[in-house]
This record gives structure tokens, C-alpha cells and sequence, in this order.
């Protein structure tokens, strides 16, 4: 897909410095510093009530900080009013006027602002999105996936130094949101210029982002590159947000420069120090399902792997490229396990006796002191009843 030089200007840095935002009766922002480089793709991730959206209001203008300072491109925006913000938005609705063609729905806010060939920018807006062929068309001849890239053009044709993405494709189905997720990605990369996305949908913010924020309560609570977050959470609440992850709360046996021994009612669990946010004392430590393998006889013992069991397995979901397993293992609790399906159907059934094995090397240990059980059912619930909720919507 070419792009012509006119979409080729580098976005901007976007800085948020000591912001909090308060509500009567409440704080949405307790404290953010952040900084998103010119030309990247941000992410905010978080469950409804985490502080994501307001964030997203704040850098638009449509909030005020109670303190702090916003800067764009090292200018202070704080004070300005959103129309005079280098900022466009695309909402999850697509906002067109359906008495105008696409073309007019693109070339509008040109015209309103007196740019020059405001034709001309909306036809090469369309071609970046693949819908200039369709630029006679009213927005209700379209699909819901069409309407969003023509939202998309809208935006990107006022060449924003940066673009905010609020939960985009939140109305589309399950394969269209897939496909624009990376389309979207693409044509971020093409035009250069940065994208602060906002979602609940860790799978969209894994796709697309280069740099994740987890919000929680307020607070980023942990930031970096989607692989980073995923294989080495640093906290109960992302490891649990992020994917799913077995954790289990353990006490530290000993350790050596490289590894830290900790002890699960009576199992050694092992981990390496560079993986751990703690090293003494009561901690927390974790698996992923998919790193866990299902065993019908206690494995060797090895230095550098990790066992629990013997476990029976209580539940098995077949989901076509893998199958996922509850596996009940006294003195540990439910242990799930996702085994790829690299032969025809499940490997083990309902009821069989199995041990868990999982290289020391794939446990994390996290800054949480101990595993709250009630904690984690109450943000499971919550996180149910939003995605009803959105599923609603």
C-alpha cells in the first residue's frame, strides 16, 4: 500500500506529567507520568472503572487535570481547548453524517477549516484505507468494518500529530475486529503518526500496540512490550488481567546467586532471581497454562524443572487447536493446563490421575506477598460482568 509524502509527518510526543483527576466523591487518576514516542503505537489497557478513558479526555480536552500538565510535541496543551489540539479521535461509533457521500464525510472538517484541495486530501485518505472506490456511497451502504476505516480516514486526513483510539472496534464481530486490528497496525506504521489506543481487550492491545500500559485503580501498574508484560508479569492483578496464569502462594526454601527454591506444601518450586520481584520470605509465584505439560507417571526429577501432583483432572474443554484442562491437585487448588492438539482430540480424560511438570525457567515470582483468593474471585466477577456488559452494548 503506498502513501504519498503528504500522510508521511511523524506524529508527536505525547508527555503526561504528575496528572491526577478527581471527581466529587471519588479519584479516577491517582498519579500518571508517562511518556509515548513520536510514532509508536501506546496502548491503555484496563478493566471499566480503571482510569483509561479519563486519560484518554484528559489528551483530548474533553477533561480538565485537577493537576499536572499535558504535553504534545513538548508543547504544554493543558489549557487548550480541544478543537485547537494537533488531536483527533475515533470512537467505537463511527459518528458519520448519512445524508453525505464517504467523500464528504472525509472531506468535511477540511472544508470547515478552510484547507486547501479538501477533495483531493479525501480521495488520498480513501486510497490509504482501501475505500476510494467506494467514495460516492452513503455510510449506511457499508459495512460496520468499511464505516470504521472511513472513520479512520476522517481522522487521519487532518494529519493530527496525534490520533486517539477510544475501544474502535468495540461494535464489530470477532473475525471483522481481528482483521482490522491488523489493518489498523498497518496503517499506523504507514502514516507515521501516534496512536494512543484505549481497550479492555487485551488480545486488541497485544495485536497492535508496541507498548502496553496496565491500568488499574488509577494507576499504570505495569508497562512495557506486550511479550514483556505476558511472560513476566510483575503483579497478581496483570498476571491475571493479561491471559490467564496458575498462581501459587509459596515461602522461600533457599536460593542461590542465580535461583530462588521456594516450597508448596512440600514440592519444590524453583524460579530464577532475574524473574522475581522478591526473593525472601512469603511470595507469589506463577505459571502460564500453556507452559504446563500433563504427565500419567511422576517425571524424573530434574534440577531445572518444576512438579506438582499427583492432581486428578476434573475438567476438560476441547477448542480445536488446543484443549484446556482443571486439574485438581490437593494442597495447590485448581491448576489449569492448555495443551496444543498435535494429535486427534484430548490426551487425557475426565478423572485420570496426572502430575504437572513446567521448566523452573517459565516461573515468574511477583511483588504481591500473598495470593488473595477473594480478591481475584471479586476482579473475575467484575471483569464478567463487563464483558456481558460490552457484549450487550
Amino acid at each position: 500500500m503506498a502513501i504519498s509524502t503528504s500522510f508521511a509527518e511523524a506524529g508527536a510526543d505525547l508527555e503526561l506529567v504528575g496528572i491526577q483527576k478527581r471527581f466529587p466523591g471519588f479519584t479516577a487518576i491517582e498519579h500518571i507520568d508517562l511518556t509515548i514516542p513520536a510514532g509508536s503505537f501506546f496502548a491503555l489497557l484496563g478493566p471499566s472503572g480503571c482510569g483509561k478513558t479519563t486519560t484518554l479526555r484528559l489528551v483530548a480536552g474533553l477533561e480538565d487535570p485537577t493537576e499536572g500538565r499535558i504535553l504534545l510535541g513538548g508543547k504544554d496543551v493543558t489549557s487548550l481547548k480541544p478543537h485547537k489540539r494537533p488531536v483527533n479521535t475515533v470512537f467505537q461509533s463511527y459518528a458519520l453524517f448519512p445524508h453525505m457521500s464517504i467523500l464528504e464525510n472525509v472531506a468535511f472538517g477540511l472544508r470547515r477549516r478552510k484547507i486547501g484541495s479538501p477533495v483531493e486530501k479525501a480521495h488520498e485518505a480513501l486510497r490509504l484505507v482501501e475505500l476510494d472506490h467506494l467514495a460516492d456511497r452513503k455510510p449506511a451502504q457499508l459495512s460496520g468494518g468499511q464505516q470504521q476505516r472511513v472513520a479512520l480516514a476522517r481522522a487521519v486526513v487532518n494529519r493530527p500529530a496525534l490520533l486517539l483510539l477510544d475501544e474502535p472496534l468495540g461494535a464489530l464481530d470477532l473475525k471483522l475486529r481481528r482483521q482490522m486490528q491488523h489493518e489498523l497496525k498497518q496503517i499506523q506504521q504507514e502514516v507515521g503518526l501516534t496512536f494512543l489506543h484505549v481497550t479492555h481487550d487485551q488480545e486488541e492491545a497485544m495485536t497492535m500496540a508496541d507498548t502496553v500500559a496496565v491500568m488499574n485503580k488509577g494507576r499504570i501498574e505495569q508497562m512495557g512490550a506486550p511479550e514483556e508484560l505476558y511472560e513476566l508479569p510483575r503483579t497478581v492483578f496483570v498476571a491475571n488481567f493479561l491471559g490467564q496464569s496458575n498462581l501459587f502462594s509459596v515461602t522461600v526454601a533457599g536460593s542461590t546467586e542465580s535461583v530462588i527454591h521456594t516450597d508448596l506444601n512440600g514440592n519444590r518450586i524453583s524460579l530464577l532471581r532475574s524473574r522475581s520481584q522478591r526473593d525472601s520470605g512469603d511470595i507469589t509465584v506463577g505459571v502460564r497454562p500453556e507452559k504446563l505439560r500433563l504427565h500419567f507417571e511422576a517425571p524424573p526429577v530434574d534440577a531445572g524443572v518444576n512438579v506438582v501432583g499427583p492432581g486428578r483432572i476434573t475438567d476438560v474443554s476441547f477448542i480445536g487447536v488446543s484443549t484446556q484442562y482443571t486439574v485438581e491437585v490437593p494442597g495447590s487448588g485448581e491448576v489449569q493446563v492448555f495443551a496444543q492438539n498435535v494429535d486427534a482430540g484430548p490426551a487425557a480424560r475426565a478423572g485420570d490421575e496426572v502430575w504437572l511438570s513446567w521448566l523452573a525457567e517459565h516461573t515468574f515470582g511477583l511483588a504481591d506477598d500473598r495470593l488473595d483468593t477473594g480478591a481475584l474471585t471479586a476482579d473475575f466477577s467484575t471483569r464478567a460482568i463487563a464483558a456481558q456488559a460490552a457484549l450487550a452494548e
